[in-house]
């Protein structure tokens, strides 16, 4: 999650899912929260893991009907990022 995500509503859901939000609040906010500052900092090494994966046009397009058959590419596609690099 990005500032842009980080209202009530989304941290709502991603404690139901049993995620931990670690955003931090808008500098407008009325009432700020705390978070884990390391972690956040960390946030860009996923994003930039979706941006290489969405190269491959059948991630990003989503040709795939069958959850597995998308996950199982999005699997391939990470291997073939990690063995570029």
């Amino acid at each position: 999650m990005d500032k842009a995500y980080e209202g009530n509503a989304c941290r709502k859901k991603a404690r139901e899912c049993k995620m931990k939000p670690v955003v931090p609040p808008k500098k407008n906010r009325r009432y700020k929260w705390k978070y884990d500052k390391e972690l956040y900092k960390h946030r860009n090494i996923v994003e930039r893991n979706f941006r290489k994966i969405k190269e491959f046009r059948r991630v990003f397009t989503r040709y795939d009907k069958l959850d597995e058959t998308y996950n199982a590419f999005i699997a391939l596609a990470n291997i073939a990022v990690y063995l570029r690099n």
